[in-house]
Parts: structure tokens; C-alpha cells; sequence
């Protein structure tokens, strides 16, 4: 299951936290600092895959070294 950050876009309040679930699941609407429902789910350039250790090149792409 993703993580997904979500922002509280309400005047006031720009709280943002993190979730974890299904992504089958309708994306979270209320804030759970202030309790209104004007909660938006950001895109993230984060991603749970990497690859690392020997073999693999900075930018991701086996090395031909």
C-alpha cells in the first residue's frame, strides 16, 4: 500500500501529514488537525522503489563499467 501526503487547503490551517493505504481507496477530505473537509492529496516525486548496492549507477541504470 502507498504513502500519500496530503495538505489542509483551508485559510487558517495548511497542516500537512502523510497516509497509508489502499489505492483503491477515495482520497482523504478532512483535515485532522482543523476537522474541515478541505484536505487535498499532493503528487509526490518520492517513490518507494530503489535501486542500490553494486552494480547500479546513481541515476538508477546498471552500470557497463
Amino acid at each position: 500500500m502507498p504513502t500519500y501526503e496530503y495538505i489542509c487547503k483551508a485559510q487558517d490551517c495548511d497542516h500537512e501529514w502523510e497516509e497509508f493505504h489502499s489505492i483503491k481507496r477515495e482520497p482523504t477530505l478532512k483535515c485532522p488537525k482543523c476537522g474541515r473537509e478541505s484536505a487535498k492529496r499532493l503528487i509526490s516525486g518520492r517513490g518507494a522503489f530503489r535501486l542500490e548496492g553494486k552494480g547500479w549507477a546513481r541515476d538508477g541504470y546498471a552500470s557497463h563499467t
